[in-house]
């Protein structure tokens, strides 16, 4: 009968400490950091194919986004906070407000945005670009049937620094001349952020589904905490050593 009571005893304080845990993390997820990994190259070379980083949940205060699947509980944000020209930001596409994108913020609200010639204007101003040594690479880098799809590739990649003294590389592939790097004048919202990718010509972004909603933004991209370049498939375990990007980890996000 002890016995029997020990048993229990012990499956209950099994199951309360799965429990517990399991609280524990949701909140930590929900209110300080969330994982996400980074399965397109619209941030090269900021962020690779095969990033895994942290995301702080609290930067920008907290939307029906910040809980678990987007649960409508509250509408706009709680302890808001606006983001800084240049943060790497995770946020809700307005497209379907479900899917993760991870971009850059280039405009912050009453900004004009354009693109002329390659060359980002904010607000009337060239925004300063310097060329420097080019981006190679043997993944691919830009969209499909562009040059650049080889087997060893070669980009130019230029220095950008925003207004405010915030620098960040970024890549171009198809010149200043493409569609994507002419583009109309774009006048940020109230309550909204203007987005791009550092990978110029192979980005989803602001210049095409348009502007993002305070409310969409999931929070912050701070520090890259494991980085694979996927040659290894999960069972080959001899060539792990060899498809980790080992120079990346606990790398800041800037």
């Amino acid at each position: 009968m002890a016995s029997s009571r020990r048993k229990s005893g012990s499956i209950r304080e099994t199951f309360w400490t799965v429990v517990y845990a399991i609280v524990i993390a949701i909140v930590v997820r929900t209110f300080a950091f969330e994982p996400f990994n980074i399965p397109s190259g619209s941030m090269i070379p900021t962020l690779l194919v095969g990033d895994y980083l942290f995301v702080s949940k609290y930067s920008y205060g907290f939307s029906r986004h910040s809980l678990p699947f987007g649960l409508p509980l509250f509408s706009g944000r709680i302890f808001g906070h606006q983001p800084e020209r240049g943060d790497v930001a995770v946020f809700k596409t307005p497209s379907d407000n479900r899917t993760d994108f991870i971009k850059r913020v280039i405009g912050l609200p009453g900004d004009h945005i354009r693109v002329d010639h390659g060359v980002l204007q904010i607000n009337g101003t060239p925004v300063e670009r310097k060329q420097t040594d080019d981006y190679v690479t043997t993944a691919r880098t830009c969209g499909p049937g562009l040059a650049a799809d080889q087997s060893v590739t070669r980009v130019p990649r230029y220095i950008e620094t925003l207004p405010g003294g915030k620098s960040h590389p970024i890549i171009e592939c198809r010149g200043d001349d493409a569609a994507d790097e002419n583009t109309d004048e774009f006048v940020v919202p109230p309550g909204n952020y203007f987005m791009m990718g550092d990978n110029r010509d192979d980005s989803a972004d602001s210049r095409y589904f348009g502007y993002v909603p305070s409310e969409n933004l999931v929070g912050r991209a701070e520090i890259l905490f494991f980085s694979a370049d996927g040659s290894a498939a999960i069972w080959e375990v001899w060539k792990w050593p060899w498809a980790i990007r080992w120079s990346r980890f606990l790398n800041r996000i800037d």
